[in-house]
């Protein structure tokens, strides 16, 4: 007889498991027991903006609290059908900065690529939860303008895939966009904003690092993590995987009302993403988007926990307080 080892299950592909994220309120209800009385809101929200959430960022939570802070970031509330003054579809102004289909322009020396209008999960307070994507989804013909407004602008040096979530698009594409936006010479760096590696850390896969590493440009991926709990072994062994192939890791965070409004959070939040291999770079005011204004935390309340955190942490894991503002020439630090 020939001895044999039995192997561990292959866990799913990053495809798989974005195919078979929760799309249905009553699934999610059902999955993480909790009370039906949320339910009836929760499909009524979800019509205007749908509900997704990846099953390995659904394991992170706690079954029958409707207050686990990871679901507070996915779950369709009815306060987001209020209207509230302030509150807007395009808080950030970017109709007046969208130049040509999937390019952005709005600060010196870098403009942003909407690589695909899709995500992996569904944040409620996601700044771009109106955006016109239906008019930024350019095939590669059209990509071919943007790379030539890149070309003729020598004062750019820097690209950043956004979307949506860049890495909703299938690796043989961003291949060939970032091999096209390598071979403009005065571009030095490729910059990366991605929740992927957080709610389906597979996709952090060989293909991916292929191109993500595979060009002369210099690379940063900045993560969105919000909570602590958000980061597991998974995540952390994504992230050890980018910093293998010599990408630096950031993470950006949005203050959220309900979520990381706490000092001992934040500095859970620091502890563990310093831990994990990523620094923290960004914490966001919340941009006052339509939908979102429940998430809101008051500018002194900002303050306060900013200089609670600076008298508890080393200064390189205090992130850098930021409003982001219409217009503006740059992101105004708090």
């Amino acid at each position: 007889m020939i001895p044999h080892t039995i192997l561990p299950l292959e866990s799913p592909g990053w495809r798989e498991e974005l195919s078979r994220a929760i799309r249905d309120p009553r699934e999610l209800f059902r999955l993480l027991e909790l009370s039906p009385e949320h339910l009836s809101e929760a499909m009524e929200a979800h019509g205007d903006f749908k509900l997704l959430v990846p099953r390995p960022y659904l394991a992170r939570m706690t079954k029958g609290n409707i207050n686990d802070p990871l679901l507070v970031q996915v779950l369709p509330r009815g306060a987001e059908q209020a209207l509230t003054p302030g509150y807007t579809r395009d808080p950030l102004g970017e109709a007046r900065t969208n130049p040509t289909p999937g390019l952005i322009h709005k600060y010196h020396g870098r403009v942003l690529l909407i690589a695909s209008p899709a995500c992996a999960v569904h944040c409620r307070y996601c700044f771009r939860r109106h955006f016109p994507y239906e008019l930024n989804q350019p095939g590669r013909r059209e990509w071919s303008k943007a790379l030539a407004y890149i070309t003729a602008d020598a004062t750019i040096n820097e690209v950043i895939l956004s979307g949506g979530d860049p890495l909703a698009a299938n690796d043989q594409h961003l291949h060939w966009l970032v091999t096209n936006i390598a071979a403009i010479a005065h571009i030095k760096r490729l910059r990366v904003h991605t929740r992927f590696p957080v709610v389906i850390p597979q996709r952090i896969d060989s293909a991916c690092l292929d191109w993500l590493s595979g060009t002369r440009l210099k690379t940063v991926v900045v993560l969105h993590v919000n909570h602590p709990r958000e980061l597991d072994d998974s995540v952390a062994g994504a992230i050890a995987k980018l910093r293998a192939s010599g990408i630096d890791v950031l993470n950006q965070s949005v203050l959220l009302r309900g979520v990381n409004d706490c000092v001992q959070t934040l500095c859970q939040l620091s502890d563990k993403l310093h831990q994990a291999g990523a620094l923290p770079y960004y914490l966001h005011q919340l941009d006052p988007v339509q939908g979102a204004a429940h998430f809101s935390v008051s500018d002194q309340r900002l303050k306060q926990l900013q200089d609670q955190l600076m008298a508890r942490l080393p200064g390189y894991l205090v992130p850098r307080f930021v409003r982001e503002e219409a217009g503006a020439s740059s992101k105004s630090l708090l």
